[in-house]
């Protein structure tokens, strides 16, 4: 894409990336994993943030590059302890995020996830932040994940364990989340790690959740004092 039509992410001013693992009853399943009985929370760093179609750049020693697509939350306003029922209150709408993975990082390499989740460019956001009133059912999005013009992932939010609702106020009992922070509410099943099939310099990633837009990424390695 020309530089002067690029498109930066939809929202700014985050000051946390919430991510929700193991959300798709399909996705549990493909990774062997059990049905999680309360959501399964992770962080991605703020750095992680692109814009929806920049480049994915594969870190240093990367070796198995992954894909998620997934529907973001954009918080509106400051919320702790959200009752259920009220939870569309602090919220500013929705968009389509690119949880990209580094599973050897994330997997392979001990201790916690957020250093597989956290790599420049692994959070690309947007392209447009959708107001609730213009999306009448959350729990009926197809979620579509392209590789290299491969279809990996197509899905729906009605496959999610913990619904919307659920999960901003789950994760606002413990952490106070602030206007701009981004809740990434998982991921369906057709993800490269339980197809044995990972991001490789010269991929281009083609990411959709219905109505709210599109995202494509070329996938490049990391070049020393690139920036």
């Amino acid at each position: 894409m020309d530089a002067a039509e690029r498109i930066g992410p939809c929202v700014s001013g985050v000051s946390k990336v919430v991510c929700i693992g193991l959300n798709y009853r399909d996705h549990a399943n493909e990774t062997g994993k059990a049905i999680p009985t309360e959501p399964v929370v992770f962080m991605k760093a703020t750095t992680s943030i692109s814009g929806p179609n920049d480049d994915v750049v594969l870190p240093k020693d990367a070796e198995k590059g992954d894909w998620e697509v997934e529907l973001g939350i954009v918080i509106g306003r400051k919320a702790q302890y959200v009752a259920e029922e009220n939870w569309l209150d602090y919220v500013a709408g929705f968009c389509v995020v690119n949880d990209v993975s580094e599973r050897a990082f994330q997997i392979e390499r001990g201790g916690q996830w957020v250093k597989g989740k956290s790599s420049d460019t692994f959070c690309p956001i947007g392209p447009w932040l959708v107001t609730p009133d213009e999306v009448p059912d959350l729990q009926a999005l197809t979620l579509t994940a392209e590789v290299s013009g491969e279809i990996m992932q197509a899905g729906s939010t009605a496959d999610m364990i913990f619904n919307c609702a659920e999960i901003v106020s789950y994760v606002s009992r413990f952490m106070t989340l602030l206007p701009g922070d981004v809740i990434a509410t998982g991921t369906p099943a057709g993800v490269g790690f339980a197809r044995n099939r990972y991001l490789k310099p010269g991929d281009s990633m083609r990411l959709s959740v219905s109505g709210l837009g599109e995202q494509y990424q070329r996938v490049v390695a990391y070049e020393d004092g690139a920036r």
